[in-house]
């Protein structure tokens, strides 16, 4: 039997924001259980928050004994509102009321399962068993009086509660996908606890973008760039309801490193829905394009290999094309709107002032650039979907009468294959490479080698960005124990933290650690070779039906040769995801038919001999983003 509680006075729920990537996941899945919420900096005075039933603390990247830890105000804990820690949140609720926080030898990154306690509010109505998505190297290790621990992780302290000071905590994510019932747990807090009703509902969300777009254009111009992919083609189509023809320039920019035939069907999709979109080729001046990155000029593109800087040259030029085409046209970008259909993960990822002032940067993206930042300092830039995630936008495409094909299309990153290429041009072997192999064969057995590879990935650990090593599984079997090497990929970073991102190498055990590469930058041909394997890897996925039911599959090319002199690796990257900020790997056998992958790697490997392993990437995110850079 529940326990009933009043309802409160106030009916708003502030989100106290430490920097978490998953800040803004937590307003939404908030408002998806029927209650208002704002995400608030980590700062707010008590006085504020006095408003508001309950208060959330989101996870964050720092430390609470970091001097970079993010400032708060210490009475919000006095103000007697029920409050909820998440993650860095249950660790400063701990510390502030006299408990100890440590970083202990295990890490946890990446699905768990807990046990929780009988009597627990925050899991009533759960079995003692959860799967939970942790983030964190700090733990909770003596908990402050008058708190009692509610849940278990293999040792660790996954959650606390204090209904006295009506004080609840939990070191995973409930907010997250991978939380299998984290919403209950979080319906739980609100609705049981707080005792707050279901009754707010968000408006018509197609008439608010609409009316933003009226609101701010008035009788002047838009420019919107358009790639074919989902996000630009709502925004599109949210501009074509909002306003005249004449107000809209639509330009189509490519830029070199679009997917086989890509424009031309971009061009046909977007002339579908009644929308004239003039095609940029601009393929030859992105390719040895610069730009200014803390005062110094970078090479050319072509001859980088940070990924950072390829997503800063490549949002730069984008920028610069488009003044170009706006030049020929007598206008110029502060005189017209550029519209972006920039979405909310986007721009935390990229740690943008308009979702947290505390995020790390787990990326630059393409549209969220020091050049478009500047933009829309002036006032310059509308974002109609900067509120949304990926699946929200795909309800506003069918409710704006976009065609199926169109609203479920994959996702395909502005910078396109540029960002899908690794590029270096010598092995990645710091002093740590024998001691983190010899870690990694703690996980191998006679069946599994577990091999360290002289390349890095982009990751997110602890709600922050990682630059780490990628590994590889591989076995003599043809046909792998999928689940088993999953369990592995999933122990692996929560023991050995330099490396995020875990691969199964097809092709046969590796009998010697790979520690060559095949110089690798943004080349012709290069891109071509990927191109060719990305287009292998898509025909798969129609030919099995595979495209709603898989999130997204980027396929990357990656320099490791595996001793062979001249050639590359070409991973595959499946990603089952709602909240396109964490999500799982398609476990072959289960999510994707076995039959399905092996068409993919054989015809890659039958198709360029160059082509040393097909690589199956078995990592969630966390720790590993969905792309590799």
């Amino acid at each position: 039997m529940s326990r009933r509680t009043p309802s409160p006075t106030h009916t708003k729920v502030a989100i106290l924001d430490a920097g978490a990537q998953y800040g803004k996941v937590i307003d939404r899945r908030v408002r998806e259980l029927g209650i208002e919420s704002e995400l608030l900096p980590f700062d707010t005075p008590s006085s504020q928050l006095q408003k508001y039933a309950a208060i959330i603390l989101s996870g964050g990247p720092e430390s609470v004994y970091s001097p970079k830890a993010p400032a708060f105000d210490k009475k919000l804990f006095e103000l007697r509102i029920p409050i909820l820690g998440i993650c860095y949140g249950m660790q400063l609720m701990n510390f502030v009321q006299g408990g100890t926080v440590r970083r202990k030898d295990r890490r946890e990154d990446g699905e768990c399962v807990i046990t929780t306690m009988k009597g627990a509010r925050l899991f009533e109505g759960l079995e003692s068993h959860q799967d939970v998505l942790m983030s964190h190297g700090d733990t909770v290790d003596q908990v402050a009086d008058g708190f009692t621990i509610t849940a278990d992780s293999d040792g660790l302290i996954a959650a606390m509660e204090n209904p006295a000071r009506k004080m609840y905590a939990v070191q995973f994510h409930p907010e997250v996908d991978l939380t299998k019932n984290g919403k209950k747990i979080l319906g739980n807090f609100l609705l049981k606890i707080v005792g707050l009703k279901p009754d707010f509902t968000v408006g018509d969300r197609k008439a608010q973008a609409i009316h933003l777009i009226q609101k701010t254009v008035k009788d002047g111009q838009v420019i919107v760039l358009v790639s074919g992919g989902v996000d630009s083609a709502v925004c599109a189509a949210l501009l074509r309801e909002a306003l005249k023809p004449e107000q809209i320039i639509a330009l189509h920019i490519d830029h070199g490193f679009m997917r086989k035939n890509e424009s031309e069907k971009v061009l046909q999709a977007l002339h579908d829905i009644g929308l004239d979109v003039k095609l940029v080729d601009a393929s030859d001046r992105f390719a040895t394009a610069t730009t200014t990155v803390n005062g110094v000029q970078t090479k050319p593109l072509n001859q980088i290999t940070a990924p950072e800087e390829k997503r800063k040259i490549i949002g730069d030029t984008f920028v610069k094309v488009t003044e170009q085409e706006l030049a020929k046209l007598h206008l110029n970008l502060d005189k017209v709107f550029l519209v972006q259909g920039t979405l909310r993960p986007d721009l935390i990822e990229s740690a943008s002032t308009l979702a947290s002032k505390k995020a790390d940067t787990i990326k630059t993206h393409h549209n969220d650039t020091q050049l478009i930042r500047e933009l829309r300092a002036r006032g310059r830039v509308i974002e109609p979907l900067s509120e949304y995630h990926k699946d929200e936008v795909r309800e506003l495409g069918k409710q704006l009468g976009l065609p199926e094909e169109l609203v479920w299309r994959q996702p395909f990153p502005g910078p396109g294959l540029a960002i899908r290429v690794l590029c270096a041009t010598k092995p990645y072997v710091t002093e740590e490479f024998d001691h983190i192999q010899k870690q990694l064969l703690a996980f191998a057995d006679a069946e599994t080698a577990v091999s360290l590879l002289p390349v890095r990935t982009v990751g997110v650990q602890g709600d922050g960005r990682t630059y780490s090593y990628l590994a590889a599984l591989s076995t003599e079997s043809e046909v792998p124990d999928w689940p088993r090497l999953l369990d592995i990929a999933r122990q692996i970073p929560k023991h050995v933290h330099q490396v995020n991102r875990i691969v199964y190498a097809f092709g046969g055990k590796l009998t010697d650690v790979p520690t060559t590469i095949t110089p690798t930058v943004l080349t012709a041909d290069v891109l071509d070779q990927l191109r060719e394997a990305d287009d292998i890897v898509n025909q798969v996925l129609l030919k099995y039906n595979l495209l709603r039911s898989l999130s997204q599959v980027p396929v990357v090319l990656f320099p490791v040769n595996f001793g062979e002199e001249g050639k590359r690796g070409i991973g595959i990257r499946t990603f089952i995801t709602n909240d396109f900020m964490t999500g799982v790997p398609a476990l072959p056998g289960r999510d994707i038919p076995l039959e399905a992958v092996q068409e993919m790697v054989d015809g890659i490997l039958r198709n360029d001999k160059r082509i040393a392993r097909v690589v199956y990437d078995l990592t969630s995110k966390p720790p590993g983003t969905t792309e590799w850079e």
